[in-house]
C-alpha cells in the first residue's frame, strides 16, 4: 500500500468533503481516504498495483472537484501556486465588497417597504424595482456565480451541498421578486401588495461571501505551526567542497557533503561533527530550553541554533528525510487525519442538505396553507435554507484538531493521528518504563567487588568486557566502559549468545563467562551465597546488579547505576495530581526497581519483567477497565508501545520505539507527558464547545427562521438576518478553534 496526501480545490462544505470521500473510496484498490474539509487535503491509502493517482485525480474531477498531490513538504513554496491563492482571495475580496455596496443600497432603498411608512430623505426611485433588479443581477450572477454553478455540479451528481441551499434560497427570492416586477398588475388583482425582495437576494449573497473570505483567513492560520516548523530550516549551507568554502541552497545539500557552520547560524540539515565543538540551542526542534554541548561524533539537527563555536560536520540526512521534515510530515499527516468524535458529525453532514430541502418545501406549503400568504411562506422557505449551515458543523473536529496537533509540535510533541489526540484525554493509568524513561539511560558502573573481595582482578573484567562488548544492552555498554577505563584490552568472544531479559553469554579464552541477573544464576543452579549480602546491600540503593560467572562459578558483581532524569520526580508528581495513576514497568530486580520508585514518587511497580512480558503487563491493566498510556524508549519496549490504547516514545530512543508508538516526546523530559494530556484535554474540550455551537446553532436556528415563533410572539426572521447567522456560524467556530494557539502547559497542575 502507499499513502499520498492530495490538496483538494473547490470544496465550500462539510457535504463536499463527503462527496470526495465516496468518489475516492469508489475507486478500485484504494484502501482508505480521509478528507478533512478544514485542511482541504484527502489522506489516500491504496494498491498501486490496482489504481494510480492519475485515476484517483480523475474520480475527484469527475465528482466536480481539482485534487493534486502535496509538494515535498520542505519544498520552497511555487510562487505560482502562491500568486494563484491570493489572487483568489482578491477575487474573493472584490466580490464580496461589490456586494456589499449594492446588498446596503438596495437595503437603504427597501426601508420604506419594511417599516411600511415613507421615509423623506430616501428617493422613491431607490425602491423602483427594475433599478433593484439591474442592481441585483450582477451581485446574483457574477458574485454568487459559485453557488449556482457548484449546485449544478452537485444536482449532476444526484447530491446536494451548502452552494445547493444558497442557490435555492437566493434564485427563489430572486425569481419570486422578478414576477411581480414584471407583472405588477396581477398581485394587485389578487389584492396583494407586489413587493420585491431583491434586496434579500443580494445581501445574502454579500454576507455569505464575506463569511467566507473570514473564514478562509481564520482557516490559513490553523496551519500556521507548520508554516513556523518549515519556516525554521536555513535557507543555505556553507559546504566545502575539494578545499573550496561556497554558500548554496539547502536544496542543493547531498549525503556526505562537508559543511561549515559558524557561531549564531542554523545548522542547514542534519549530521554528525567531525571537526570543532560548540553548543547548540535545539529549543525549536527539541522544546529544550537548555544548550547542548556537541562535539566529534555527536548528531546536530538540522533548524538548530550554532551558538558559540564552529564546527565542520558531515551531512548524514539531507531534504525529506532531515529530523525536522520527518516532523513536518507527521504533522501534516495528523492534520488530515479525522478523530473518532468526528464520526458523528460526518453522519449528520451526510444527511443534512436533503433533509433541509424537505423542510424549507414543508415551510412553505404549511405557511401557505395556513396563511394563505405567499410573501410569509417565501421569507420563511428562504429563510430555512438560508440559516442551515453544515460547514460549522464540518469544520468543528478538523479545525481544533490542526491546531492541537500544531501546537503540540511547537511543544516538543509529535502526535501521529487525531485518534490518538482524542484517546489521550481519557488515558487512567501511565506505565513508564525505567531506564532511559525516568533514567537517563546512560549507566555506570559504581561498584565493583569479586569474591577475594578485592576490585584488582583486572582479567575478570576483561572477560566481562569482551562478553558484554557484543550486546547493544544499556548496561552492557556501560560494563564494556568501566574496562576499559581501567586499562583492560578486550579481545573477542565465541558463541555469543544474549538470553533475553537475563543477560549474556559465551566463551572468551576458552572459559565459559555467564553475565546476567541473580534470577538468572539461580535458575542456572549456579550459587551465590558469597556475595549475596553485597548484593542485596548494593540494590537497596537503587542499584542494577550484574553477576559475572565463570565456568559455572560466581566470581564478581558490578552495581551499576543510572541516574534519575532531574525532571522525572516532578512530572510524576503532576500526572498525579491531575488524577492519573503511574506504573514503574521494568527488567530490573524488585530491590532496585522499588528503590528507584521511591525516589520519584511511585507506589506500584513491576519488577523483574522481562521484554517478552511487558506487552502482558500493559494488557492486564487494560483488562482492569483502565485506559492505559505506555512510554518507553528501547527495542524492547515497542510490543508494549504497541499494546497500550496510547503508546508515547521518549524521542531519543530507538526508531522502533518511534515506529511503534502513537505520540513522540522529542525532548525525552517526562513534562511532555503532562503536556501532551494536557494539550488532548484542551482540544477535546474545544471540539466539544464547536460541536455543541454547531448542533444549537442548526437545531434553534431552523426553526426560528420557519417562523416558529410567529404565532406566540410574532416575531419572523429576515433571510438577510438570516444570511449573515449562516455566514459567521463558520467563523466562530473556526475562532474558536484558534483559541487552541493560546495554550500553555501547566507543568505544575
Amino acid at each position: 500500500m502507499e499513502n499520498q496526501i492530495l490538496k483538494l480545490r473547490g470544496m465550500s462544505c462539510a457535504a463536499c468533503a463527503s462527496n470526495i470521500e465516496e468518489a475516492i473510496r469508489a475507486v478500485p484498490g484504494v484502501e482508505a481516504c480521509n478528507v478533512n474539509f478544514g485542511a482541504e487535503q484527502a489522506a489516500v491509502t491504496y494498491d498501486p498495483h490496482q489504481t494510480n493517482l492519475t485515476y484517483i485525480q480523475a474520480a475527484v474531477d469527475e465528482a466536480g472537484y481539482k485534487a493534486q498531490p502535496l509538494k515535498d513538504v520542505m519544498a520552497p513554496e511555487d510562487d505560482a501556486e502562491r500568486r494563484e491563492r491570493a489572487a483568489e482571495n482578491r477575487q474573493l475580496t472584490r466580490k464580496a465588497g461589490v456586494s456589499l455596496v449594492v446588498g446596503g443600497i438596495l437595503v437603504i432603498g427597501s426601508l420604506p417597504m419594511m417599516l411600511g411608512l415613507p421615509i423623506p430623505f430616501i428617493p422613491i426611485w431607490l425602491h423602483n424595482p427594475w433599478f433593484q433588479l439591474v442592481l441585483t443581477t450582477p451581485v446574483l450572477f457574477w458574485a454568487g456565480n459559485s453557488f449556482f454553478i457548484n449546485a449544478w455540479k452537485a444536482l449532476k451528481r444526484h447530491s446536494a451541498s451548502m452552494d445547493t441551499l444558497v442557490a435555492v434560497g437566493t434564485g427563489t427570492a430572486f425569481l419570486y421578486s422578478l414576477f411581480p416586477t414584471v407583472y405588477p398588475q396581477w398581485f394587485i388583482d389578487q389584492g396583494l401588495n407586489p413587493d420585491v425582495y431583491f434586496e434579500a437576494a443580494a445581501v445574502i449573497v454579500a454576507l455569505i461571501l464575506l463569511g467566507r473570505l473570514l473564514e478562509n483567513r481564520a482557516k490559513g492560520q490553523t496551519s500556521e505551526a507548520i508554516r513556523k516548523l518549515m519556516g525554521l530550516q536555513a535557507k543555505t549551507a556553507r559546504v566545502i567542497r575539494d578545499g573550496r568554502e561556497f554558500d548554496i541552497p539547502i536544496a542543493e545539500v547531498v549525503l556526505g557533503d562537508v559543511i561549515l557552520v559558524r557561531p549564531g547560524e542554523k545548522i542547514p540539515v542534519d549530521g554528525a561533527i567531525i571537526d570543532g565543538a560548540s553548543t547548540l540551542d535545539e529549543a525549536m526542534v527539541t522544546g529544550e530550553s537548555v544548550p547542548v554541548q556537541k562535539t566529534v561524533g555527536d548528531e546536530v539537527i538540522g533548524a538548530t541554533l550554532n551558538k558559540t563555536g564552529s564546527f565542520k560536520f558531515r551531512a548524514t540526512r539531507v531534504g525529506k528525510d532531515t529530523f525536522l521534515a520527518q516532523i513536518v510530515k507527521l504533522v501534516q499527516q495528523a492534520q488530515g487525519s479525522k478523530a473518532p468524535i468526528q464520526k458523528m458529525a460526518d453522519q449528520v453532514t451526510s444527511w443534512f442538505v436533503p433533509v433541509v430541502m424537505a423542510i424549507a418545501i414543508l415551510t412553505f406549503i404549511v405557511w401557505y396553507n395556513v396563511m394563505g400568504n405567499v410573501t410569509m411562506a417565501l421569507i420563511t422557505t428562504v429563510g430555512v435554507l438560508i440559516i442551515a449551515c453544515p460547514c460549522a458543523l464540518g469544520l468543528a473536529t478538523p479545525t481544533s484538531i490542526m491546531v492541537g496537533t500544531g501546537k503540540g509540535a511547537e511543544n516538543g510533541i509529535l502526535i501521529k493521528g487525531a485518534d490518538s489526540l482524542e484517546l489521550a484525554h481519557k488515558i487512567q493509568t501511565i506505565v513508564l518504563d525505567k531506564t532511559g524513561t525516568i533514567t537517563q539511560g546512560k549507566p555506570t558502573v559504581t561498584d565493583y567487588l569479586t569474591v577475594n573481595g578485592t576490585a584488582t582482578e583486572l582479567h575478570l573484567l576483561k572477560l566481562a568486557g569482551t562478553l558484554e562488548r557484543n550486546s547493544e544492552h544499556p548496561l552492557a555498554e556501560a560494563v564494556v566502559n568501566y574496562a576499559q577505563a581501567q586499562g583492560v584490552t578486550l579481545e573477542e568472544a565465541q558463541g555469543f549468545e544474549a538470553v533475553a531479559g537475563s543477560g549474556v553469554q559465551g566463551s572468551v579464552a576458552g572459559q565459559r563467562v555467564q553475565i546476567g541477573t541473580h534470577r538468572w544464576m539461580t535458575e542456572l543452579g549456579i550459587a551465590t551465597d558469597r556475595l549475596q549480602t553485597q548484593w542485596e546491600q548494593l540494590e537497596s540503593q537503587g542499584r542494577t546488579v550484574v553477576w559475572l560467572a565463570v565456568d559455572g562459578t560466581v566470581e564478581a558483581i558490578l552495581a551499576i547505576a543510572d541516574a534519575v532524569k532531574p525532571s522525572s520526580a516532578a512530572a510524576i508528581a503532576t500526572l498525579q495530581r491531575m488524577g492519573l495513576e503511574v506504573v514503574m514497568l521494568t527488567g530490573d530486580n524488585r530491590r532496585t526497581a522499588e528503590a528507584i520508585a521511591r525516589e520519584v514518587g511511585i507506589t506500584r511497580v513491576f519488577a523483574e519483567v522481562r521484554p517478552d512480558q511487558k506487552a502482558a503487563q500493559v494488557e492486564g491493566l487494560q483488562r482492569e477497565g483502565k485506559v492505559v498510556a505506555m512510554v518507553g524508549d528501547g527495542i524492547n519496549d515497542a510490543p508494549a508501545l504497541a499494546q497500550a490504547d496510547v503508546g508515547m516514545a521518549i524521542g531519543t530512543g530507538t526508531d522502533v520505539a518511534i515506529a511503534a508508538s502513537d505520540i513522540t516526546l522529542i525532548s525525552g523530559d517526562l513534562h511532555g507527558i503532562v503536556t501532551a494530556i494536557q494539550l488532548s484535554r484542551a482540544t477535546m474540550a474545544n471540539i466539544r464547545q464547536n460541536l455543541f455551537f454547531a448542533f444549537i446553532y442548526n437545531v434553534a436556528g431552523i426553526p426560528i427562521a420557519a417562523g416558529i415563533l410567529y404565532p406566540i410572539f410574532g416575531w419572523l426572521l429576515s433571510p438577510i438576518i438570516a444570511g449573515a447567522a449562516m455566514a459567521f456560524s463558520s467563523v466562530s467556530v473556526v475562532t474558536n478553534a484558534l483559541r487552541l494557539r493560546n495554550f500553555r502547559p501547566r507543568l505544575q497542575e
